[in-house]
């Protein structure tokens, strides 16, 4: 069986671009729609309440597209408000947790593991037990990273004051001597250049988004949902803040121009069910 409706991915912002550009790559046939919610952006300094509201709006906006699939590109929202979400959608929930901590595992020599993310994410623990769940003895070392969102969505992915920041974060890690390090936000890889040099090149950098896009390949293949592989995949973007914005920065990191951006009006949409 086929199923050519599209998945659905949100974000806070640009971040899960970094997401949909692994679900392209690994699936050229699957339609997709998109939600950036930039004007809102971050989440990871809210309440847990205001994001799971903003959430559940999320998800209903993609709802009303007819989506076969959700996927959570927002570490934050997937750490408060995973479980709610699964309760209420009754189609596929796809999120960015577990592929990661599962890749980071795979890949930790030392078992030495660090996770940077919002504040939101770093104090739900969510990697640390997910992480402990698949490796009891692993040490975890984790910071949140709160400017790494507004240089991400700012654009300032490499520059001086993008070094600047991840320096002064990222020296936390300095003596901690981890090989493995979970960007736990999808906003990260976009500075992963600018983070890697902060870390140093013997720190393998974990990207969720890539391990995510796998888990949903299998996932529609599980459920039999996938597209026709000759279908002519069509993509359409959406973002609650400047759409020119979106299309200039979103188009540098998709590598291709986006010409069909609309603006939502998010507010419309319900927080509950």
């Amino acid at each position: 069986m086929t199923d050519n409706r599209p998945i659905g991915i949100f974000d806070s912002g640009l971040g899960g671009l970094t997401v949909l550009k692994e679900v392209i790559e690994i699936m050229p046939e699957e339609n997709t729609i998109y939600f950036g919610d930039s004007g809102r952006a971050p989440y990871g300094t809210k309440s847990k309440e205001v994001i799971t509201k903003y959430t559940f709006q999320d998800v209903n906006f993609l709802l009303s597209k007819d989506v076969k699939m959700i996927v959570i590109g927002c570490n934050t929202a997937s750490a408060c408000s995973l479980d709610k979400v699964k309760e209420k959608v009754k189609i596929p929930v796809i999120d960015v947790v577990e592929p990661g901590a599962r890749a980071a595992v795979g890949q930790t020599k030392n078992g030495r593991i660090g996770v940077i993310g919002t504040s939101a994410t770093i104090g739900s623990k969510v990697y640390e037990n997910a992480i402990k769940s698949l490796m009891p003895e692993a040490e975890i070392f984790t910071k949140a990273c709160t400017l790494f969102v507004p240089l991400a969505e700012e654009g300032w992915w490499s520059n001086n004051i993008a070094e600047m920041v991840c320096e002064e974060y990222l020296s936390f890690f300095k003596d901690k001597n981890i090989d493995t390090l979970i960007l736990g936000c999808t906003h990260y890889p976009l500075l992963k250049n600018t983070i890697q040099n902060a870390v140093g090149e013997g720190v393998v950098l974990v990207n969720s988004a890539v391990e995510l896009a796998k888990v949903v390949k299998n996932t529609l293949g599980d459920f039999d949902i996938g597209c026709e592989t000759s279908n002519d995949a069509k993509h359409c973007y959406y973002t609650s803040d400047s759409v020119d914005k979106f299309k200039t920065l979103g188009g540098i990191f998709l590598e291709k121009e986006i010409t069909n951006a609309e603006k939502v009006d998010i507010d419309r949409y319900e927080n509950y069910y």
